[in-house]
C-alpha cells in the first residue's frame, strides 16, 4: 500500500465550459514535455467517436503531451462516475510511479468531487432489475420511472430534474435493490462537506478558470459556431447510421442532442440550432460556476488575464512539492 505522507502533488484545472481548461493544461505542461502528463476528467472525451461536439484535444496536441483517458471507451457504453474514480485512480497512481507531474482537467464536477471525496456506497443492481427497467422506460418512458420515486423516494425525485432519465432511472435502480433510498445515501456524504476537496492522499493545487462572463459568454458563441462549421452535423448523422440509437447517454448531451432534434426536422433551420446551443451551454456553464463557488480549496483566474500569474503559482508549487520521485 502507498504510503500516505508525504503527499503526491496533483495539478487540478476546472472551469465551467469553454473556459480555456484544455489551452491553459497544454501550455502549462508543455513545458514539462516528457515529465507531465494530463488527465482528463471531462466526461465526454472518454468516447472514441464523439469529437467535435466535445472540443476534444487533436491528435497533435495530444502527441506533444501525454494524455489519458481520452478515447477510451465506446458511446455505446457509457462510463459512470465509479468507473471514472477506478480509472482515474490508475492512471494518477501510474502517473506518480513514474515521477511525472499530472495534471487533471476537465469540467466534470461531479467527477472530480468523487474522485476526491469518495462515493456512497452502493452495490452492483442485480440485471433482472435493470432488464426491468430498462424495458420499463423503452416501452413507457420515464413516467413509470417517476411514480416508482414518488411513492419510495419522494425526496429523491424533487432533487432531480424530470428530464435527467440517467439518474432517475439510477435511483430507482438503487431502491429496488438495496430497499434504502438513494438520497439518505447522499445526506451521508453531504455530512462529510462535499465542497471540501481537501485530499487524504494527494496535495491539491486546484486552478479554477473563470472568465468575465460577457466576454465568456462571446466564448461560447464563437466555439458553437466553429462546430457547426466543422460539421457537427455530419458527425451526428454518421453516427445515427452506424448503429447509433441517439438514446445513448453521451448523445444525450449538449450539442449532440441538438443536433439530432436539426436532423428530425424539430429545429427549422442553422441558426435555431446554433441559438440552442448557446443557450444549453450557458445554463450549463451557469451550473458548474454555481457548484464551482462552492468548493475549497481553489485558486481562481482570468485564464485570459492571468496566464503569468497562474505560471508562476504552479512553478512555485511545484518547487515546493515535487521531487520528481514517487
Amino acid at each position: 500500500m502507498r504510503e500516505i505522507y508525504p503527499k503526491l502533488p496533483l495539478i487540478i484545472i476546472s472551469g465551467p465550459t469553454a473556459s480555456g481548461k484544455t489551452s491553459c493544461g497544454l501550455k502549462l505542461a508543455g513545458a514539462f514535455g516528457k515529465k507531465a502528463c494530463i488527465v482528463n476528467f471531462d466526461s465526454l472525451l472518454f468516447y472514441k467517436e464523439l469529437n467535435i461536439g466535445t472540443a476534444k484535444p487533436t491528435l497533435k496536441e495530444r502527441a506533444l503531451i501525454q494524455h489519458r483517458l481520452i478515447d477510451i471507451q465506446s458511446a455505446k457504453k457509457p462510463i459512470n462516475a465509479s468507473d471514472f474514480v477506478s480509472l482515474a485512480r490508475q492512471e494518477i497512481d501510474k502517473g506518480h510511479r513514474e515521477g511525472k507531474i499530472i495534471f487533471l482537467i476537465g469540467g466534470s464536477a461531479f467527477y472530480l468531487r468523487a474522485l476526491i471525496k469518495g462515493m456512497y456506497e452502493t452495490e452492483t443492481t442485480p440485471k433482472n432489475i435493470k432488464k426491468e427497467l430498462e424495458e420499463l422506460y423503452k416501452e413507457q418512458g420515464i413516467g413509470p420511472i417517476v411514480e416508482i420515486l414518488r411513492e419510495k423516494d419522494p425526496e429523491s425525485l424533487s432533487q432531480l430534474h424530470l428530464n435527467d432519465h440517467y439518474r432517475l432511472i439510477r435511483a430507482a435502480e438503487f431502491f429496488l435493490t438495496t430497499g434504502e433510498k438513494i438520497s439518505i445515501e447522499k445526506k451521508k456524504m453531504d455530512e462529510k462537506n462535499p465542497y471540501d476537496l481537501t485530499s487524504d492522499e494527494w496535495n491539491i493545487f486546484h486552478i479554477y478558470l473563470n472568465p468575465p462572463k460577457d466576454i465568456h459568454q462571446k466564448i461560447i458563441e464563437k466555439r458553437t459556431r466553429e462546430m457547426i462549421e466543422l460539421g457537427l452535423i455530419d458527425e451526428v448523422s454518421e453516427l445515427l447510421k452506424n448503429g447509433f440509437t441517439g438514446e445513448e447517454k453521451p448523445l444525450n448531451s449538449i450539442g449532440y442532442k441538438e443536433a439530432q432534434n436539426f436532423l428530425k426536422g424539430e429545429l427549422k433551420d442553422m441558426e435555431s440550432l446554433i441559438e440552442r446551443i448557446i443557450i444549453s451551454t450557458r445554463q450549463l456553464a451557469k451550473s458548474q460556476r454555481t457548484f464551482f463557488k462552492k468548493i475549497t480549496p481553489k485558486n481562481t483566474y482570468d485564464p485570459l488575464k492571468d496566464e503569468e500569474k497562474i505560471e508562476k503559482d504552479v512553478a512555485d508549487f511545484l518547487k515546493k512539492n515535487y521531487t520528481g520521485q514517487a
